[in-house]
């Protein structure tokens, strides 16, 4: 499955919901490093900052930074 990057602008002004860092994009994920949390991005640019939602950084890794969920 082929993953759709965000616009640079985009993801320049997003930030994590906990602690305010900035997130990187790793496939179908936006990555917070300080919090070890991933966000999922659905339907290819949407972000789910729902803290129930997020994921573990390490599950994420796991499944390859891929997921199957939808809005």
């Amino acid at each position: 499955m082929k993953v759709k990057k965000l616009d640079k602008e985009f993801l320049e002004i997003l930030r994590c919901p906990i602690c305010g860092s900035k997130l990187e994009q790793k496939g179908m994920f936006l990555i917070c490093k300080k919090c070890e949390k991933a966000y999922p991005i659905l339907d290819e640019d949407v972000p789910d900052f729902l803290l129930e939602d997020a994921w573990d950084l390490e599950k994420a890794k796991k499944n390859n930074f891929m997921h199957n969920l939808k809005l």
